[in-house]
């Protein structure tokens, strides 16, 4: 998980460690890709709006690199209009998430690209 936001990170962390989830997080666009290249995590959730790199180039690079390109990422975020999920699609996002974060529609969208059962 890349999130900036102290409250949002401890509060979504806890939730899914709680549902069986292993998370790693990072603070910012820069510590999430170092992250994401030393652990090839099975699905990244990436905020759109960070510090020194924000999601949109997290994810370029992301997609550019041969080892971390099929890592499903989902793109979190308070923008809420159809516009905006659609311009994350286009972009590459594998899936677009609003804030504040439903657990049980987060969790399907998880549960959908990691190919698994919903984990409650």
């Amino acid at each position: 998980m890349v999130e900036d936001n102290e409250l949002n990170r401890d509060m979504l962390s806890r939730r899914l460690a709680r549902r069986g989830y292993d998370v790693s997080m990072a603070v910012d666009g820069k510590e999430g890709l170092q992250m994401a290249s030393s652990l090839s995590p099975d699905l990244i959730l990436l905020d759109l709006s960070l510090p020194e790199m924000d999601g949109w180039e997290v994810l370029r690079q992301l997609k550019q690199d041969r080892q971390m390109k099929a890592i499903p990422v989902i793109a979190l975020t308070a923008h809420a209009l159809v516009s905006d999920r659609e311009r994350a699609i286009a972009a590459g996002f594998d899936e677009y998430d609003i804030k504040p974060v439903e657990m049980p529609r987060l969790l399907k969208k998880m549960a959908a690209l990691l190919k698994v059962e919903v984990l409650r």
